[in-house]
């Protein structure tokens, strides 16, 4: 797989993610409803006797009552592990965890890890042919070159549903995405543009079959290995790279490259020099793609040839070659027409629809998030990974190709329908979510940790530095870097730490402090005490005073605590109201509820305020807000006394004007329930509510809080907003990551 990333860790924390709760990454959960008897016996005996009667009377029912049609088995045998090669089939089996995971989270696709224990390929072939009842598609990964061109090749012919070699074809069809926009800059034709690929295994193979089926002449292509030029009757080469051979006197690499247009690496670092890249053609093309470390780096290469395009396997530099950008929408659509391959074609119209929606202009949180230009250019040939047009562009191309060339067994007559379905298969919380990851570390911020001699929270501030979203400002006494070093940190000493203690900015923060309290009670020793005392009051004196851009703090005391504490240095936006939204983000959806955690008898004038406040965090994450003010009461029924606040509160927002969808009061049913709501024609929603309004703090966090318990949707918060400065109160039951998501929330602004 060609793609790396800048995210750093250490090995504990990796060991962590991967063994805390429930050991892996994946779980089965069932899809229809087993609480009763009746449940179960529909779900397996008698009941399941009906389908398996009309799947041996018409096998392709199998795809209407079972989970193949939307099921890819991920499948290895350890010898080609990412960087780190024949590490064995068990060995394999977090990468393989991990690819599963990719298909769920990219395209919606079920996937579930098979890591197989031989490395004969005719029993691993087998194998794999025996499965083809279970899945609708096979993905291979991670096998060693030659033997996987073998295997995947027999699995082709001999199996009816598609099988990919990810490896080999997912890395071609991006780097092909990218080469059709390159040559398209620099104004060259495929048909005479001279290609010199480095590397003959597995992607190098396939990059080199993919660009020809595109148009390039084979003489136009010149295949290197460690040898050097593979030239027609050239010893030692095997039957699939001699596929690339041709008449040529040019022998060693640096011949090669002489007067090239292109050079496409999937070799190893280093293996080009400036000097080489000086002798390419004017305006060369060079896609070094070596992992983890590329054939020559961006920044040597434009010191050599500025004038160069330059695409990478890394994401911390412009153009990634990302993988993820393929696979789970090829098989999206291959998938959704039940298509019995994956051939040219469709790889083909893959890298088409890559090349045609980098070229079109960049959403804004995408632009903001990588930092890109907002229309292609030498530094933006291939999308980034995580837009979300990904998920209904290329399906869409891939599904059109299998039934252009007549492996489509279920044509679809409606792609617009179908596009629209596939927009609504994935919750864009999602793509905001890491979009504002990759925000932070393009755009990095001063977070203060305000707990700072917590291990959950120096945990956080390490990945979140490591990570590079910005740098921890962390507050604690004088053993914090002690505690840094016993959690693996080699550089303890490059973590700022302030301690009210010995800080030289103690006097200005009781100036600070007493000039903004004095008037409500409180002597000058009263906040010098607080000053050397409370951490919180500390830290939010820090973020007053610029020290940082951002605070987090909650894990050491209950949220009405600690937020009494930061009131008495921070103060709501002038005009607003300060309150907190948990969210519950589902696969397909995110409910935002509010007001959680503030204000315990909110006025009609503080609910309106909420529910436009929440309606502008929701935009931002991606959703198009639909406010219900939530009730025991619909419309009136039944009847009760504390009604009033709720009604006046739609009235206010009638009075603004506000540009969002908004009712109530309603039950939470009526709210959520597509066929409760249809019950009142007249209600102002077009679809179920995904901003909640609650009428007061002890519904609000009562329902959170067992939202979060017993609930299936993640939680994420609770985020504060309203406030002047940017600062989060995390739930006590913290763990690292969660502190890392508000911390990035706070800092790009998403929470505010």
């Amino acid at each position: 797989m060609t793609e790396e990333s800048n995210v750093q860790f250490s090995e504990r924390e990796a060991l962590l993610f991967h063994s805390e709760g429930r050991p892996g990454k994946i779980e089965i959960i069932a899809s229809k409803p087993m609480a009763t008897q009746r449940d179960l016996a529909l779900a397996y005996s008698p009941g399941v006797a009906v389908p398996v009667l009309a799947i041996a009377a018409d096998p392709s029912l199998a795809y209407d009552y079972t989970a193949k049609g939307n099921l890819v088995a991920v499948i290895s045998n350890g010898t080609a592990i990412l960087g780190l090669g024949n590490l064995g089939a068990l060995a394999s089996k977090p990468v393989m965890e991990g690819k599963a995971v990719l298909f769920k989270r990219f395209a919606d696709v079920d996937s579930i890890d098979i890591e197989l224990k031989t490395e004969d390929v005719d029993r691993f072939i087998d194998a794999v042919e025996l499965m083809e009842p279970s899945f609708g598609g096979i993905n291979l990964e991670d096998i060693k070159s030659p033997e996987c061109f073998v295997i995947e090749q027999t699995l082709r012919e001999r199996m009816n549903i598609p099988v990919f070699h990810d490896d080999q074809h997912g890395t071609a069809i991006i780097a092909a995405a990218g080469l059709i926009n390159a040559l398209f800059l620099t104004g060259r034709d495929i048909k005479t543009t001279k290609i010199v690929m480095n590397g003959a295994g597995a992607a190098a193979i396939a990059c080199a079959e993919l660009i020809k089926a595109m148009g390039l002449p084979t003489e136009n292509l010149l295949m290197c290995d460690r040898k050097g030029v593979i030239w027609r009757g050239r010893d030692h080469v095997n039957q699939w790279q001699s596929a690339h051979a041709v008449e040529t006197d040019k022998r060693t690499l640096t011949e090669a490259l002489a007067g090239a247009d292109v050079f496409m690496g999937l070799s190893a670092a280093g293996a080009v020099s400036q000097d080489m890249v000086r002798g390419m053609a004017p305006r060369p093309i060079i896609f070094a793609m070596a992992n983890p470390d590329p054939e020559i780096s961006p920044p040597d290469a434009k010191a050599a040839r500025p004038d160069a395009i330059i695409a990478t396997g890394r994401s911390d530099y412009p153009n990634q070659v990302n993988n993820v950008l393929g696979f789970p929408f090829i098989f999206r659509g291959a998938l959704d027409v039940r298509a019995t391959t994956i051939n040219e074609a469709m790889k083909v119209a893959a890298a088409e629809a890559l090349a045609a929606l980098a070229r079109e202009r960049v959403p804004e949180e995408v632009a903001v998030a990588y930092g890109v230009r907002h229309s292609f250019g030498p530094d933006y040939i291939i999308p980034a990974p995580f837009d979300p047009r990904l998920m209904e562009i290329v399906p869409v191309a891939v599904a059109k190709a299998a039934m252009d060339s007549g492996v489509a067994t279920k044509p679809i007559l409606d792609l617009e329908a179908y596009r629209q379905q596939l927009r609504a298969r994935l919750n864009p919380t999602t793509s905001v979510l890491t979009l504002a990851y990759d925000g932070a570390r393009a755009h990095p911020k001063r977070v203060l940790f305000a707990e700072g001699e917590e291990e959950v929270v120096l945990r956080a501030a390490i990945a979140f530095k490591g990570d590079g979203y910005g740098t921890p400002v962390l507050v604690g006494r004088e053993d914090v870097r002690d505690r840094l070093r016993a959690l693996g940190v080699s550089d303890p000493e490059s973590y700022e730490v302030h301690n009210s203690r010995n800080s030289p900015l103690v006097p200005k923060m009781v100036d600070f402090l007493y000039k903004r309290l004095q008037r409500r009670g409180y002597l000058r020793r009263d906040c010098e005490r607080m000053i050397n005392q409370d951490r919180n009051i500390f830290g939010a004196v820090l973020l007053q005073l610029g020290e940082a851009d951002a605070m987090i703090t909650g894990v050491t005391r209950p949220y009405a605590q600690t937020m009494r504490e930061v009131r008495r240095v921070i103060d709501p936006v002038a005009g607003r109201t300060a309150f907190g939204i948990h969210l519950m983000v589902g696969k397909a959806h995110t409910v935002f509820m509010a007001d959680t955690t503030v204000n315990e008898r909110p006025s009609a004038e503080e609910l309106a305020d909420i529910a436009e406040q929440t309606a502008q965090v929701a935009r931002r994450m991606g959703h198009e807000p639909r406010v219900a003010f939530l009730s025991y009461s619909t419309f009136g029924n039944p009847a009760g006394q504390w009604l009033e606040n709720i009604r006046a509160a739609v009235g206010v927002l009638d009075k603004r004007g506000v540009q969002f969808e908004y009712e109530g009061e309603m039950a939470p049913d009526v709210a959520l329930n597509p066929r409760q709501l249809a019950n009142y024609p007249f209600a102002r929603l077009s679809g179920p509510a995904n901003v909640l309004v609650l009428p007061g703090l002890q519904s609000a966090n009562i329902s959170a809080k067992l939202l979060r318990e017993l609930g299936g949707d993640a939680v994420i918060g609770p985020m504060l907003v309203g406030m002047e400065k940017s600062v989060q109160i995390a739930p006590m039951t913290s763990t690292a990551s969660e502190l890392v998501t508000l911390a990035v929330l706070a800092a790009g602004g998403i929470a505010r």
